[in-house]
């Protein structure tokens, strides 16, 4: 009997210890770890270090060019080239401040493949809903014919291109970023989160509360404040993604330790 009440307390110690670890505010690098020497925007340099430092998740844009190839920056533009409207050749050649070349997204997540950390896949809004959904269609099959899917995790700003993603991807995390639906509304449309700016989570507060009980996870962007980044891992933040990761790593530390 003593025996059975040892493993009854200690298993109701556990399950309280497990839940707060897997509770606890997580960080998103904004872009990949790039406020570092080598690296740059949206680089495979910069996902390289952001798994290096074992964040929870290295963030990335993503456009489609005219001709149906996937892409990793985050302006319309590069030097003044329309991005969704140039052929890749026009733009294959155009560098990074950091050297490289623009990335492919067959090229990135090859390379996100030797990686722990998960591929956080922003799909950037394009010209008509029409151009929104082929876009998420591409992406959609590049990571699953490379075996993806478990590593990809999917944000938007397009209701467009967001409905595509959870119809195509129905196991997938797809998050919304625009900030202007509640809770309820994205989990009735099929989302899995809420990825929404700081400054929308100070104006509704209550969605916090609200989305934990309807199951949507809360990522809050972009974070580089530190006294904010306590603030929201108090409030239940499940991420936080910032420019500053190392930093973020450190201050969640000792949000845990207290």
């Amino acid at each position: 009997m003593k025996q059975l009440v040892f493993w009854v307390v200690l298993l109701a110690w556990l399950i309280p210890c497990q839940s707060r670890a897997q509770n606890k505010t997580q960080v998103i690098a904004h872009r990949g770890y790039w406020q570092t020497e080598g690296s740059a925007h949206n680089s495979i340099k910069a996902l390289q270090l952001a798994n290096d430092i074992n964040v929870y998740g290295s963030e990335f844009d993503v456009h489609l060019t005219a001709d149906n190839i996937p892409v990793i920056f985050h302006d319309d533009k590069i030097l003044d080239i329309p991005v969704q409207a140039s052929n890749y050749s026009d733009i294959m050649d155009l560098k990074l401040t950091n050297g490289e070349k623009i990335p492919t997204l067959e090229k990135y997540l090859n390379k996100g493949k030797i990686y722990n950390c998960q591929l956080i896949f922003e799909l950037k809004p394009h010209a008509t809903p029409e151009r929104n959904r082929k876009a998420a269609q591409v992406c959609v099959k590049m990571v699953t014919d490379l075996g993806l899917q478990d590593k990809t995790e999917y944000i938007t700003f397009d209701l467009d291109a967001g409905k595509e993603l959870i119809r195509l991807a129905p196991g997938a995390q797809v998050s919304y970023l625009n900030g202007d639906l509640s809770p309820a509304q994205l989990k009735e449309m099929g989302f899995t989160g809420l990825d929404y700016n700081h400054s929308v989570m100070k104006e509704h507060p209550e969605w916090f509360d609200e989305a934990k009980k309807m199951g949507l996870s809360i990522n809050v962007w972009t974070v580089n404040d530190p006294a904010l980044i306590k603030e929201l891992a108090r409030k239940g933040a499940d991420f936080i993604t910032t420019d500053i990761p190392v930093e973020a790593q450190g201050i969640l530390s000792q949000c845990t330790e207290q």
